[in-house]
């Protein structure tokens, strides 16, 4: 069976090295263009083409799949099956009828819940218990296509959105070749979403990172690991002319609060290994951050180094 794969980041690597392992067809790699990254600003290749560069596979690169010249480079490779994962860009409808069989997608969520750019972080910020991965149609409706296979894992109490997303890649990869050979075989089942339940995760930006400490504790709590590792979970402390931006990369929620004085985002108390900000209800202790310009620290160096005391408070921006 014959694959054309497109996918750019490194939640797609796993897939592409699944396909590849499997021993499948694979004459072409698509990917987003190489884009500036750190603080140089030079063009870095996405870790997919590197993967395919290291195998001796083709790399095409296009500003738009949809493009007049990209469509007939993927039309020449006459693929079975297109396989999706975390590519980046909309396909119209004349690339997903381009494959023999199917166009397929990794999707790091349980649909229909959580379609979109960001279903990791969603499911972390509504405090779900368990994610997983489904292997879907494409179809011309973000994320609505008909379920091929489906697995779920529970997400961890203090896991972040990075960390599941690694889990989640690694199931991807695995449940891909099972949907590939049932495609290859003509035993997929092709299971209708319920469109009723269906929820939306749309794209991040860095402003959803900031930190609103008049929630909960336990809101604070998911924010920031859903946050982590981008945008970042950031906040400002309140010193002096100009706030601190910091960036709380480990937090836990306390219970306790209710009796706390101080409005929310106030440091209510401060130990040797970490310190705790008051929330609209219960506190959040600090356990990681990063000050703007600066390494990630523990607390317990923050605290050292800049010398905080309760009753700071840090701001909303």
């Amino acid at each position: 069976m014959k694959i054309v794969f497109l996918g750019t980041p490194e939640f797609a690597v796993p897939s592409l090295e699944a396909i590849i392992k499997a021993g499948y067809d694979l004459p072409l790699v698509v990917t987003q263009p190489d884009r500036p990254k750190g603080r140089e600003g030079k063009p870095q290749p996405p870790p997919v083409k590197l993967l395919a560069q290291a195998h001796g596979i083709p790399v095409c690169q296009p500003e738009s799949v949809n493009s007049e010249e990209s469509v007939p480079r993927l039309a020449a490779e006459q693929p079975d099956v297109l396989v999706v994962a975390a590519f980046g860009q909309i396909l119209r409808k004349r690339v997903i009828e381009l494959p023999r069989i199917a166009c397929v997608n990794v999707h790091a969520s349980l649909l229909p819940k959580y379609r979109g750019a960001a279903p990791v972080p969603a499911a972390i910020l509504n405090g779900e218990r368990i994610s997983g991965v489904t292997i879907q149609k494409v179809v011309r409706k973000l994320d609505a296509g008909d379920i091929i296979r489906q697995e779920s894992i529970p997400i961890g109490d203090d896991e972040t959105a990075g960390e599941l997303a690694e889990r989640l890649a690694r199931l991807g990869g695995t449940l891909l070749i099972e949907a590939l050979r049932d495609l290859e075989h003509g035993t997929a089942r092709f299971v209708p979403q319920d469109d009723s339940l269906a929820t939306s995760a749309p794209m991040l930006t860095k402003a959803d990172g900031l930190i609103r400490w008049s929630q909960n504790a336990e809101q604070v709590a998911r924010h920031v690991r859903a946050m982590t590792p981008w945008p970042g979970a950031f906040t400002f402390l309140a010193r002096g002319a100009q706030p601190l931006r910091i960036t709380i990369k480990r937090a836990r929620p306390e219970s306790r609060g209710n009796e706390q004085p101080g409005e929310p985002g106030v440091i209510v108390s401060v130990s040797r290994e970490r310190f705790a900000v008051k929330a609209g209800c219960g506190v959040v202790l600090v356990e990681e951050l990063q000050p703007a310009g600066k390494r990630q620290m523990s607390a317990a160096e923050f605290i050292r180094g800049y010398r905080i005391s309760t009753g700071e408070r840090f701001a909303d921006g």
